[in-house]
């Protein structure tokens, strides 16, 4: 009977014992996001409550399980499964807590200037994700070398593993150096300031934002809700168009190709109106010019400006479609179209040259020339 119980108790009293130290703690927490609404940390905490318990419960067992004499045959067994719990759960743990203290001072930064400098809290989000999965990284591979060195066979191993370190880090350099370009590159956009999250870019002609930055790819998301993933390597080594580099107020182009009759101070008048009813006009300048010209047709091209790249689009669709509109209603004969009539005669031509006159006076004729009458 001893024998049951003592089991029942060790490991039932572990789970419970876990149960009530992680059902307080998270009620400790909740009072205190409660309280403390200006910050999301003890919220953020709240969601390590899962690692916490496991942490809790592994370590209760494995500090029990010997005297309850669970399973004594399989003794060695549950004592490394328990440990390995413990350093994987432990290791979850770890990056819980340090993802909520950096999204915690994250969240105080950029609410203290969102307003002021947007692009500098663009710069600072794309630095805390890079920094986010270097951390998990290596707190993942510390535990999956601690999981190892348990096994018995693998501390044998370690001598032989550190003294051929040399040549496997030259060779593992050779095949990887693809990877390692791309994760130097990784680093080089995130301190370097090239590009952030949430930057408006153009590249291979394709323009959209960029939606993620990892280590070794960015993914850029087109105004037609496609996906574009590259590797970083290509930014560091290619020219590309930021929009959002330094501010990002704009200005943007429309063109028209009219006739030569067309009423441009009237258009000018006009694009002024536009602009007016607008809202994503900012307001800072606008003009109007004729730019070129060609035998049938002239080129006219408004500058507008906007605050950023996306109200520069919806200013300069919004002008181009309103100004033709305005000029087939109110000025038809303004835009291009083909002459097929025939061309008008000068006053005074009647279609055929006017002959020089002789030296006596007379008006010379040509043979082809009709006289009146004939």
């Amino acid at each position: 009977m001893e024998n049951i119980l003592r089991p029942l108790i060790v490991v039932g009293g572990s789970v419970i014992l876990t149960l009530l130290i992680g059902w307080a703690t998270d009620l400790l927490l909740r009072k205190a996001d409660e309280r403390h609404h200006e910050t999301p940390l003890w919220g953020l905490l709240r969601r390590a409550r899962v690692p916490y318990q496991l942490v809790l419960c592994a370590a209760l067992l494995r500090g029990s399980y010997v005297e309850a004499q669970v399973f004594p045959s399989h003794r060695a067994g549950i004592g490394r499964t328990l440990t390995l719990v413990l350093i994987g759960s432990a290791a979850w743990l770890v990056i819980r807590i340090a993802a909520a203290i950096v999204e915690t001072s994250y969240s105080r930064y950029a609410h203290a200037r969102a307003q002021r400098d947007p692009a500098r809290v663009r710069r600072v989000r794309t630095q805390v994700s890079l920094i986010m999965r270097v951390v998990s990284a290596v707190v993942g591979v510390v535990a999956v070398a601690s999981m190892l060195l348990t096994f018995p066979e693998m501390r044998a191993a370690g001598a032989s593993l550190l003294a051929s370190a040399g040549v496997l880090g030259i060779v593992a350099g050779i095949a990887a150096q693809s990877t390692l370009s791309n994760m130097f590159a990784g680093f080089q956009i995130a301190f370097g300031d090239m590009v952030r999250m949430g930057d408006t870019v153009v590249v291979d002609g394709e323009w959209g934002t960029v939606e993620e930055i990892t280590l070794t790819y960015l993914t850029v998301r087109t105004w037609d809700e496609r996906r574009i993933t590259m590797p970083v390597s290509y930014f560091t080594s290619k020219p590309f168009e930021n929009w959002s580099r330094g501010t990002p107020q704009m200005t943007g182009t429309v063109f028209w190709h009219v006739d030569h009759s067309a009423p441009v101070e009237a258009m000018r008048e006009r694009l002024r109106d536009i602009l007016r009813d607008c809202p994503a006009w900012d307001g800072r300048a606008y003009n109007l010019s004729v730019t070129d010209t060609t035998a049938n047709t002239m080129q006219v091209r408004a500058l507008v400006t906007a605050k950023d790249a996306d109200d520069i689009w919806t200013v300069r669709v919004e002008v181009r479609e309103q100004m033709i509109r305005w000029l087939a209603d109110e000025h038809p004969y303004a835009l291009p179209r083909v002459n097929t009539a025939d061309a008008a005669l000068p006053p005074g031509r009647d279609g055929f040259p006017r002959p020089r006159p002789t030296s006596d006076g007379t008006p010379r004729r040509f043979p082809e020339q009709p006289t009146k009458g004939l």
